[in-house]
């Protein structure tokens, strides 16, 4: 029986030995993310991307989760990447179309080798087709984004894609989705026992 428990419990040991390496890594990544204060958000790639970063700047300052700075010397972390904002018209088009065709043919056999022959013949045909066409104007926006350090290390990432809210447009939508994102990440690092910044271990017990 002990040799069977200090099997299982080596297995155990094996196991969370193996993991170390990963979970010292998201440790510090996110260890990391807690020590960010002021954030640049950095001019984005792709279409109608300065919009985007316009509102996503609004967004993350209103989230009060950073202090979102417009001087890249100050921050402690540059969020970039692309985005766009995107309106197009998406059209479809359908054809339905019904056929038919008949044909009736009678014919008698000669009474004689001298009498003509006789027959009785009849046709129809019917054809309809219908054709539809729409077209709706669509508004769609995606980001991409990431978070790095001042030392060029990655600690956060996200993408997200809207079609818009019931009473945000897409641009806005993509923006905010970022910032909540943003914001769950942090409070899970924040809650994470493991995971202390620097300024929390240096309070006195």
């Amino acid at each position: 029986m002990m040799w069977f428990l200090f099997m299982v419990m080596g297995t155990v040991l094996a196991q969370e030995a193996a993991l170390t390496p990963a979970r010292q890594f998201e440790d510090e990544r996110l260890r990391q993310l807690l020590n960010v204060r002021r954030i640049y958000i950095e001019k984005l790639t792709g279409e109608n991307a300065e919009q985007i970063r316009d509102m996503l700047m609004t967004s993350l300052q209103h989230a009060k989760l950073f202090i979102v700075t417009e001087n890249a010397e100050r921050a402690d972390a540059m969020l970039k990447g692309s985005a766009e904002d995107l309106i197009y018209t998406d059209t479809f088009q359908a054809s339905d179309g019904v056929n038919a065709r008949g044909a009736f043919s009678v014919n008698n056999p000669a009474s004689s080798r001298n009498s003509s022959r006789r027959g009785v013949y009849a046709g129809a045909s019917v054809g309809d087709n219908e054709s539809t066409r729409t077209a709706e104007r669509k508004h769609e926006a995606m980001a991409s984004l990431r978070l790095v350090n001042r030392d060029g290390d990655l600690i956060w990432s996200a993408t997200q894609e809207s079609q818009g809210a019931k009473f945000r447009g897409a641009a806005a939508d993509v923006a905010d989705k970022i910032t909540r994102k943003l914001q769950e990440d942090y409070e899970l690092a924040r809650k994470r026992p493991a995971v202390k910044s620097p300024v929390m271990a240096a309070q006195p017990k």
